[in-house]
């Protein structure tokens, strides 16, 4: 699906439901499977709440009032509003909210790595999410029947394992159920709850803010705790903006409002009843809202819901390495195209295999859902913060808002993730480390490859020759001209590629056709039209082209090549050969990183994928020039 598509959908009555209905198997499964754990953690014992009708009632409006504030107003009514040519999620934001102030280096530079930060968070999102999500649906069947509680853990990780290993298929062929299911589900949410609901109806008072006030004062520092479990509920916010440009804002706010909001508020609601009648069963008032002749079925339903949500955090976490690919943050790993009708189902085997290990890891070392939880609100809170910070420079710099309403919204905002976050931090102990650690070590990667490779760019100038000198020089001394064409990858755009230098010093011939290729990465999520491929004759029977793509897509040279025909350009790729430098790295004492940096970054440079499968090329046509450079 292209850019444009879902904006074209919103236009369509029918397009504009089908839209919706499969949003609901990719957007909403986080959020949607949080009942499973949510209102149930806010009264774990290490939070110290008492169980009884008035905290109750307090969680409850505390819940209404989140999913209010956050969802509702933060994310579908203003963070919506920031798209990056129809795209979103948190390197579309820093790209926009950056692009204002390029001409202020520290400002620029903090926007940056506020984002990366934010960015790296969402892998540990990715490890917790499956585990979390599945863990507490399989947890269900210790409702049925204690004598399965040995079995909860083996079958979790099962369907774990079964989980990453569909991945490779890819989701086009099973997309289409995932959001029947999900309507189900929900429907299933809205059911149960109001079943709850009847059994004490004055559950309803918590749509009150006072409730909530009264339960922070009541319980003061056991109450700000609970606030970390409370905000389970609107982990999964963050999916509403990342997928904005598989669906368009209409759709998601429409799913929403009509379906996925009323349903959670009903389910919590009901749950809430269901335990001011019988507190006894807040080990899990989800699964204890259902018939006993429904536990079953409910389990299987609920296992199915928490593995689309499951798909859909890995699936992003796919597309979130494109992202830092193509920006320049990542080495190149593989990337397999899983449909040929939908551009963003793809499958990254190596970013697939490390989820799976510590999604697994995480399931035997933290045992329980519950204590996962810590884990889970540390590294969305964080990345939520980072939104807010982000959302905010983008208000004043690229939409030109006043600070008579950019700082209150922003204010306000930050004061309820900050609130978030504070409950959520003190949890460093019981799990929430791991997110921090995970988001600490992909930082760390991400800016010593950006780093590194600014230096080794430098590095490479100095050995660039102007092309002026080139072309003087050819003319003076023409050397033989062999039959063919010859393009050269650089990723300098006005010198001569030092790859065509080595290649004239060693053979002292040249091609009848030479091309200066250059693929660059624009901070915009697609280009297209006459802005994707510019051809420049620069003489001696050598053209330089410029190809420009988003960062949501994936290098293909013959298909670039292939657009240069309307320049009068034509490739046989059997008579085209491709000369790529490649550079061996040697750390040294020179100013750029430390010396760990540097190694790190060599050891990352020998391992990212051949530029050759990266960029399409056909293997059996490319010649590669070593050198050593030292960093």
């Amino acid at each position: 699906m292209g850019p444009s598509a879902p904006l074209r959908a919103e236009k369509e009555p029918g397009r504009l439901a089908l839209l919706a209905l499969t949003a609901l198997g990719v957007v909403f499964g986080d959020i949607g499977t949080s009942p499973l754990y949510a209102l149930r953690v806010c009264f774990d014992e290490g939070h110290g709440v008492r169980l009884d009708a008035g905290n109750i009632l307090g969680a409850l409006s505390l819940i209404f009032w989140a999913l209010v504030l956050v969802i509702c107003t933060k994310y579908l009514g203003f963070i919506l509003q920031a798209d990056n040519r129809g795209e979103g999620g948190i390197l579309a934001l820093m790209a926009l909210a950056r692009k204002p102030y390029a001409h202020r280096r520290g400002l620029f530079r903090f926007l940056t790595l506020a984002g990366l930060f934010g960015a790296a968070l969402l892998y540990g999102d990715g490890m917790i999410t499956p585990a979390i999500s599945v863990l507490s649906a399989v947890e269900g069947l210790e409702v049925a029947t204690p004598v399965l509680h040995p079995y909860v853990q083996p079958l979790t990780i099962f369907l774990l394992v079964a989980l990453f290993f569909f991945q490779r298929r890819g989701t086009a062929k099973v997309g289409a159920v995932f959001g029947p299911i999900m309507f189900l589900w929900f429907l299933v949410l809205a059911v149960l709850g109001l079943r709850g609901i009847l059994l004490a109806p004055e559950v309803l008072a918590a749509l009150n803010p006072f409730y909530g006030f009264r339960f922070l004062m009541e319980n003061r520092g056991a109450g700000f705790l609970a606030l970390g479990a409370v905000f389970l509920v609107v982990t999964g916010g963050e999916a509403l903006y990342a997928d904005m440009g598989h669906f368009g804002r209409r759709p998601i706010r429409l799913t929403w409002f009509s379906l996925v909001f009323p349903a959670l508020l009903l389910n919590y609601f009901g749950q809430g009843a269901l335990l001011i009648r019988h507190p006894e069963y807040v080990e899990n008032p989800f699964f204890l809202l259902a018939p006993p002749w429904a536990v079953l079925p409910l389990v299987v339903l609920a296992t199915a819901a928490t593995i689309i949500a499951s798909q859909a955090v890995i699936s992003g976490s796919f597309s979130l390495t494109r992202q830092a690919i193509q920006l320049g943050f990542c080495p190149r790993v593989a990337i397999r195209h899983t449909s040929s009708q939908e551009i963003g189902q793809i499958y990254v085997p190596s970013v697939n295999w490390a989820l799976m290990v510590a999604t697994i890891s995480l399931v035997l070392g933290f045992g329980n859902s519950d204590n996962l939880a810590a884990a889970y609100g540390v590294a969305v809170t964080t990345d939520m913060v980072f939104a807010t910070v982000l959302f905010f420079f983008l208000t004043r710099g690229l939409w030109k808002w006043r600070l008579g309403a950019a700082v209150p919204l922003a204010a306000a905002l930050l004061a309820a993730d900050l609130a978030f976050w504070g409950a959520n931090i003190v949890k460093v102990p019981q799990g929430g480390w791991f997110p921090l650690v995970i988001a600490a070590v992909v930082f760390t990667l991400m800016t010593t490859w950006k780093r590194g490779r600014e230096i080794l760019y430098a590095r490479l100038q100095e050995q660039v020759l102007p092309l002026d000198l080139f072309l003087a020089d050819l003319e003076r001394n023409p050397p033989l001209r062999v039959k063919g064409s010859a393009v050269y990858m650089t990723g300098n755009p006005q010198g001569v590629p030092v790859a065509l230098l080595h290649n004239l010093m060693h053979y002292h011939v040249l091609h009848e056709d030479v091309v200066f290729l250059t693929v660059v990465t624009e901070e915009e999520p697609y280009v297209r039209g006459e802005d994707r491929v510019k051809v420049e004759e620069v003489g001696q029977g050598i053209h330089r082209i410029t190809a420009r793509l988003g960062f949501m897509e994936t290098p293909d040279v013959p298909e670039l090549l292939k657009a240069a025909a309307r320049f009068g350009l034509h490739f046989d790729m059997m008579q085209t050969s491709f000369f790529l430098g490649r550079e061996t790295l040697i750390p040294s004492s020179r100013p750029g990183m430390t010396r760990w940096r540097e190694r790190l970054f060599a050891l990352m440079s020998r391992n990212a994928q051949p530029a050759t499968a990266f960029f399409g090329i056909p293997v059996n046509r490319v010649v590669e020039l070593g050198a050593q450079i030292e960093i």
